[in-house]
């Protein structure tokens, strides 16, 4: 059985990872990059996430919970509205649990999942195709695109640690935000 600090320290190798090339992407990016604390136009809707996700964004709810519990509270109760939401079958463009209405900033945005983490500037995981907020890079060229786009090298990585994670906890498969935090 795989050990869970094992899996929590590569956990955090990973995030290490993913932070550092998008740290190459924005600093590729430049001037061509939108996003800025205050955009929410990638936190609108509910998305996929693996069980690494939801477990970090479990143990970051449980952190701000320790250091301020009211903050918490909200993000929980805005995760229930969601949860509830999202069993009605109505779908919609709701916003992410972990996102505060007030101030447009993450509540949980150091714990945050990796499609968040890579979400804006363009990235690749593995072979994949460049992934691209729709508000930056505006009136840019293909070319000047590709000029930007970072090869995320974490693919292997996550999907050894998901496997191991499966086998330790028996999460299996994708879940969101919401159903992560209720």
């Amino acid at each position: 059985m795989p050990d869970i600090r094992r899996i929590e320290s590569g956990d955090r190798a990973l995030i290490q990872i993913v932070d550092a090339a998008l740290a190459e992407a924005v600093r590729r990016s430049g001037p061509w990059l939108a996003c800025r604390p205050g955009c929410t136009q990638c936190c609108m809707g509910p998305f996929p996430i693996t069980q690494l996700d939801a477990r970090r964004l479990r143990q970051g709810l449980a952190e701000l919970e320790a250091n301020d519990p009211g903050r918490a509270r909200h993000v929980r109760e805005r995760a229930k509205r969601a949860a509830e939401f999202l069993s009605s079958d109505a779908g919609g463009d709701e916003p992410c649990p972990a996102l505060d209405p007030e101030t447009g900033r993450c509540d949980l945005y150091a714990a945050r999942p990796i499609t968040c983490r890579v979400f804006g500037p363009p990235m690749r995981l593995s072979d994949g195709p460049v992934g691209l907020c729709e508000l930056c890079f505006q009136g840019a060229s293909e070319e000047e695109i590709a000029a930007c786009a970072t090869q995320i090298p974490a693919g292997e990585i996550e999907a050894g640690l998901l496997c191991d994670l499966e086998a330790a906890t028996g999460s299996r498969g994708d879940t969101t935000v919401a159903q992560a935090l209720v």
